[in-house]
């Protein structure tokens, strides 16, 4: 197995479960030391380190196929003004662009059956009523270079949660493409809903930063949990997400979203931009002229 994402928060929880299962070889990207499986160094910030991942990869099977594929790292970012080394903003590059280039590498690699995971949000959606900015558009040109996007917000915060959202629409969509032209796959893109205490508030401002770790106390998440049905604790999340990944929870046919909802794994239709094969194939061509692959 490979798996991004898998060094804090639940993909931790989840990382931990699938090396400690029988008969399973996890190789984990990472920036930092992992205390389980085996690290290969990754940023996700610079597509030539996830071409170096990917080969590394590779060369480590030896031959030998990769039977599940779990891209759950992410970021959110308190605005849209930062860019990564191949010029593109931050967000939508670790989130998406990243992770549809390692899925594009490692495709030939990929078993018969192979299952590929890959960490949504349901803020893709506005009927979620997430409270960030909804997505307004997939377009890879645009969320790679919203400077050039003639209807972005001014305001860097609402700015910085479309990149967010946008994202994880991209996401959605990519399992949807994926699921579509390799057959031989089962795609699941995942929500695992509200989980607070995890890393991904790490580059927020100092008073969401600490709301965020307090609601991910058992004190203060556990009763948030019982009003609010898209609250879910890292265990459940990361449980949920080994799962999906090691096949024992398999999705309806014709289904490719997950969404955790009170600790209980529900497949329901995506937002409607989500569902448009038009959005589905443009952000396939774009992604790929971006990161310099074919369409």
């Amino acid at each position: 197995m490979v798996m991004t994402g898998g060094t804090s928060g639940f993909g931790a929880i989840a990382a931990e479960r699938l090396a400690l299962t029988r008969n399973t070889r996890l190789l984990l990207g990472a920036r930092r030391p992992a205390p389980v499986g085996e690290p290969i160094p990754l940023d996700l910030t610079e597509l030539e380190s996830v071409r170096a991942f990917a080969a590394s990869v590779r060369e480590r099977l030896g031959g030998a196929p990769v039977d599940a594929l779990v891209l759950n790292a992410g970021v959110v970012l308190p605005e849209a003004g930062g860019r990564t080394t191949d010029g593109f903003e931050t967000t939508f590059a670790v989130n998406h662009l990243a992770h549809y280039l390692l899925a594009r590498l490692l495709l030939p690699v990929l078993a018969d059956g192979a299952i590929i995971v890959l960490t949504t949000s349901g803020a893709h959606d506005p009927a979620t009523r997430a409270g960030l900015q909804p997505p307004r558009h997939a377009d890879a040109e645009l969320l790679a270079h919203p400077d050039r996007d003639p209807h972005r917000d001014p305001r860097p915060r609402k700015a910085g949660e479309h990149a967010y959202t946008a994202s994880k629409l991209c996401t959605v969509l990519t399992a949807r493409s994926l699921a579509e032209r390799v057959r031989r796959l089962t795609v699941i893109a995942y929500d695992p809903g509200q989980v607070f205490g995890t890393r991904l508030a790490k580059d927020l401002p100092i008073p969401l930063r600490t709301a965020w770790s307090l609601l991910g106390t058992p004190l203060l998440g556990r009763p948030l949990s019982r009003f609010n049905p898209h609250v879910n604790s890292r265990a459940a999340a990361g449980t949920t997400l080994a799962d999906l990944a090691l096949g024992l929870t398999a999705p309806p046919a014709g289904r490719t979203y997950a969404s955790l909802r009170r600790a209980r794994l529900t497949w329901p239709h995506p937002s409607e931009l989500a569902r448009s094969d038009a959005q589905a194939r443009a952000l396939w061509s774009a992604s790929a002229a971006l990161v310099g692959l074919p369409d």
